[in-house]
């Protein structure tokens, strides 16, 4: 949100501006006149600032509203007038006025273009709604209560001004009725209550101090006797006030010239409203000398408001650049969410450089503001309009990620570890492609999302890890099975069986193991070569171990290859076989003890002894449940 304040003139500076007037523009060469002309001025701010001192507002700072709803607007301000005191909060008030009004105007200015699109007539357009309701209640509510408290501050600043009047009645009484024994007693009471007394209206400060000061000196000057007190008292003003002219005198070397100038304001008051007289000798002299120094301020504040004019035209020409540039931002190209904060983060720096390009009195601010804020107020009506849209894509990102979760959720507490963690990892893949939801809704979604995912993931790794405990020991056994292989002596076919029948009971080894189930079927093929039986009977038991071995793992896919390798070593053979007999028919003259025909007839018999023997691996396998 822009705030004016950002570019108000600094209050310093504006009160010097009332307190110099027209002195800035004489010459350096100021008559005394001039000076006390000053001083009058000075004490005028005084009597201002006297008045402020009861009723000042302590301001909070202002927080950012402009990214609030209507709602979220109402319910701060609820908690902002119900939290703090009334003076205490109008820099916020006007906040979030300022942003609600914008914030209803547009809405009203919605339901007016739908109403009259609906075929309304403008005249007959009425739009009420609760929240309007709420918000004006609780603005009447300030009001009430703002008024009442500033009432009140009015009426105390009149019972203040009268208190101070009677209080100087009781001096004048006291210097007209003196009473030797008991006055400077009485004096010092009356001094007291005076001092006790808070602010009175502005119109009236210096007339009452005036007058106030004028008995005091009155009651000094008509002491005749020696007092001690008296001379005590005035010696101890007179150190105070040189005091006072010592740090008045030092702050005219101060760099910063307005808080010189303050700190001037506060000695003047306090040389006013805290110290008494001195000696009649003593006070023109110790006057002289604060006004001197009160003229060096002076004269050093006038140079420094001539040269801030020579600076105004740079000032205005700066901001007049940034505005131009603002006006120029082309927001046609922002197309996303990244895209608009990079543009809001431009324009902030723009922003920036505008306030920092220096102060200017409110006179010759104020068009410029406006054309500031009219600037600032085109990017913002784009920027409010892209994420009014943003707003509705956001509600069907809303639902695509609720989707998800619910996806998520079903799949956290499964024990299809392969199907489920791959459909997770695509759940997580695709919650990375979808764009912004709604603010409201965005850790809860997100928490939501977290927690299915991380506790389906904390299983899933629980359990690998048990997994590997588990291999591990397959692993530790079998290769102390292979120890126990190599004992074996003299091998027989059941022994073999045996054998194979308990290592595939120990379990299935891990991917990165199975080179132990390789040595495993070298030791069997050796002890299969020491068996007295024929190849046919070896090549089946090797044959049947491997098969089985894959059924027990379930392996489908090794089965099905292992059945298509069959039935295509068949088909090899059963060409050799008609190619073999082709060739016989062309020795059909020859005589049957031919080496020729004799060679051709025993190669025809191996074909079909081993055409038989796929022929049973065949059936074997195909006799497998798998």
């Amino acid at each position: 949100m822009l705030d004016n304040n950002d570019e108000s003139v600094d209050k310093t500076e504006n009160k010097a501006q009332e307190v110099v007037g027209e002195v800035v523009k004489k010459d350096a060469t100021e008559t005394s006149e001039e000076v006390n002309d000053v001083i009058e001025k000075i004490e005028e701010s005084i009597a201002k600032d006297a008045e402020k001192e009861t009723t000042k507002e302590m301001t909070a700072p202002v927080v950012d509203y402009s990214k609030m709803s209507i709602e979220e607007l109402v319910e701060e301000l609820k908690k902002i007038l119900s939290n703090n005191p009334v003076q205490k909060v109008k820099n916020q008030v006007e906040a979030i006025k300022t942003n609600f009004n914008q914030l209803f105007g547009a809405l009203l200015a919605e339901k007016k273009a739908a109403f009259l699109e609906d075929g309304g007539n403008s005249i007959d357009f009425q739009f009420t709604s609760p929240i309007k309701t709420a918000y004006n209640s609780l603005l009447s509510d300030y009001k009430k209560q703002r008024d009442a408290y500033y009432n009140e501050l009015e009426k105390q600043l009149s019972i203040n001004l009268e208190t101070r009047l009677s209080v100087i009645e009781r001096l004048k009484d006291l210097i007209e009725n003196a009473d030797t024994a008991t006055m400077y007693k009485s004096f010092r009471e009356i001094q007291d209550t005076w001092r006790s007394i808070g602010a009175v209206p502005k119109n009236h400060y210096n007339d009452t101090w005036k007058t106030y000061h004028h008995h005091v000196e009155r009651f000094y000057d008509l002491l005749h006797l020696s007092n001690d007190f008296r001379d005590l008292d005035f010696k101890h003003n007179l150190e105070e006030k040189l005091k006072i002219v010592a740090q008045a005198e030092k702050l005219a070397s101060q760099s910063d010239i307005n808080s010189a100038f303050k700190e001037l304001q506060k000695l003047h008051k306090i040389w006013k409203e805290d110290i008494g007289p001195v000696s009649k000798a003593k006070r023109e002299e110790v006057w002289q000398k604060f006004s001197a120094a009160t003229k060096v301020i002076h004269d050093r504040r006038h140079d420094h408001f001539r040269e801030m004019r020579s600076k105004y035209q740079e000032i205005i020409e700066n901001k007049l650049s940034v505005i131009a540039k603002i006006n120029a931002y082309d927001t046609s190209v922002n197309t996303s969410h990244v895209d608009w904060q990079k543009s809001i983060k431009n324009i902030e720096e723009l922003r920036q450089e505008y306030f920092q390009a220096g102060k200017l009195p409110y006179s010759k601010s104020e068009n410029i503001w406006q054309k500031f804020k009219t600037a600032t107020k085109k990017f913002n009506s784009a920027k409010n309009a892209f994420y009014k849209n943003e707003k509705s894509g956001q509600q069907e990102n809303l639902k695509k990620k609720i989707a998800l979760i619910e996806l998520a959720e079903s799949l956290k507490d499964s024990e299809d570890w392969e199907s489920a963690t791959k459909t997770l990892k695509k759940i997580q893949s695709d919650w990375k492609t979808i764009g912004h939801v709604p603010r409201k809704f965005s850790d809860d979604t997100w928490k939501r999302f977290k927690a299915a995912c991380n506790y389906y993931f904390d299983r899933y790794h629980q359990q690998k890890n048990s997994f590997n405990i588990e291999q591990q020991a397959i692993v530790d056994a079998k290769k102390a099975f292979l120890e126990t292989i190599k004992e074996l002596k003299v091998p027989t076919k059941e022994s073999i069986l045996e054998l194979i029948k308990n290592w595939r009971s120990l379990g299935k080894l891990p991917r990165n193991a199975r080179h132990i189930d390789g040595k495993f079927n070298k030791l069997i093929d050796r002890a299969l070569g020491k068996l007295s039986l024929d190849k046919k009977d070896i090549d089946m038991l090797k044959f049947t171990f491997i098969v089985d071995g894959y059924h027990t793992d379930n392996d489908v896919q090794k089965l099905n290859s292992e059945q298509i390798f069959i039935r295509k070593k068949m088909d090899e053979i059963v060409r050799e076989i008609q190619q073999l007999e082709n060739n016989l028919g062309f020795f059909s003259n020859a005589k049957d003890d031919n080496p020729l025909v004799v060679n051709v007839k025993k190669s025809v018999l191996v074909f079909k002894n081993d055409l038989e023997v796929w022929k049973e691996k065949l059936r074997y396998i195909k006799a497998l449940d798998y």
